[in-house]
């Protein structure tokens, strides 16, 4: 079977994600699309809207054959990392193609910079400071796109691998926050049902919008500022992430916020993004440490969340080829599901306590079969 790899958020799924999954099976012909999917956190720090489960079992429905966990380590990361860890799991699931979205939908400029001796987490501020690259350096110079970003941190971890790069032009614009028309963006969409609009005509996830449980950064600050002022600053230090005296920085945060917003607005400057403080402050909440990340064993082995039939098949393909597949919680390594408990156990640390514990079972139980 030939298989197509795409890199998924679903933060939720939408009907902007579903004419993705239509371009890649047109540009490739695959038989079958597998999708890394970011789990209960996503890339820019924040608690998904709705789980992973929820997230995965829609995807599936809506045209993903096989959805495949990306680990939190990678997933809560600058791109570069991020990318590290999505493609590593395309490669091992031996897709043939690999399709993103793109503001630019220039796939030979972005190849271009993706060769140059740059890390794609610094490109905005490299293009801002005028280097001189080649070619590809005209489109960019004032600007440089957040799928364009991850687009160059895919190409850089292609590099020297059969997988072909496709790129999808990007009907609109990730920080859009309006709802016009029937493709909005993931953003737009969640400021929408923190509003309570809950409208199928922009996602097939309107009802569990409604439903919820829906989880917010606001829901866990009271604890992260407790810990931000009673743990010393040479103990936030062996925490994932922190460096550089953003211990100091945030710890005065805290203490001047009385609330999320305060403190994200009081926190973010010129040198912390707001997706850097929320990555770190993530790290402290769960409890991880500088020597917990570097002592997790190679990336070598898929989790798959969902799939259906043909999933189902390429799968077994995959295991008669030697592929690790964890098709249990208990398969993967200790020191991954660890990480996975412990951060499921604070995503749903402020749920009602059965729905805490029914999504604690499905974190140590099996894949869901659609």
């Amino acid at each position: 079977m030939k298989a197509c790899g795409i890199i998924v958020e679903y933060n939720p799924f939408h009907h902007g994600h579903k004419y993705h999954l239509e371009q890649a099976r047109a540009l490739t012909g695959c038989d079958v699309l597998v999708a890394v999917m970011s789990g209960n956190f996503v890339q820019r720090g924040e608690p998904a809207i709705l789980d992973k489960w929820k997230r995965a079992e829609a995807a599936v429905r809506h045209g993903v054959d096989l959805i495949i966990e990306l680990p939190y380590p990678w997933v809560t990361q600058s791109a570069s990392h991020f990318a590290q860890g999505a493609v590593t799991l395309l490669k091992q699931a031996q897709v043939s193609a690999l399709v993103f979205g793109s503001e630019s939908n220039n796939l030979e400029e972005l190849k271009e910079i993706a060769a140059m001796p740059i890390n794609p987490d610094h490109l905005k501020e490299s293009m801002a400071e005028g280097l001189a690259f080649p070619k590809a350096y005209g489109l960019w110079a004032k600007a440089m796109l957040p799928n364009d970003i991850l687009g160059v941190a895919y190409l850089k971890q292609l590099q020297g691998s059969s997988i072909t790069p496709y790129t999808i032009q990007r009907t609109v614009g990730y920080h859009d926050t309006e709802l016009q028309g029937p493709i909005a963006s993931a953003k737009a969409i969640r400021l929408a049902a923190n509003d309570g609009d809950y409208s199928n005509e922009q996602t097939p996830m309107a009802e569990a919008l409604k439903n919820g449980p829906r989880v917010q950064w606001a829901q866990f600050y009271p604890y992260l500022r407790i810990l931000l002022l009673t743990i010393p600053a040479s103990n936030l230090k062996t925490y994932f992430l922190f460096c550089e005296g953003i211990e100091v920085h945030l710890a005065h945060c805290a203490e001047i916020s009385p609330d999320w917003e305060s403190f994200i607005n009081a926190a973010v400057n010129r040198r912390y993004t707001r997706s850097r403080i929320q990555r770190t402050c993530l790290q402290l909440l769960c409890q991880i440490h500088w020597d917990e990340i570097r002592s997790l064993p190679p990336l070598d082995t898929l989790r798959p969340l969902a799939f259906n039939e043909t999933g189902r098949r390429y799968l077994k393909q995959l295991r008669c080829n030697e592929v690790r597949i964890a098709s249990r919680f208990a398969a993967l390594a200790e020191p991954y599901r660890r990480l996975e408990y412990r951060t499921t156990q604070l995503y749903t640390s402020q749920m009602e306590e059965s729905e805490r514990k029914t999504l604690l079972k499905k974190e140590i139980g099996g894949p869901i079969l659609l």
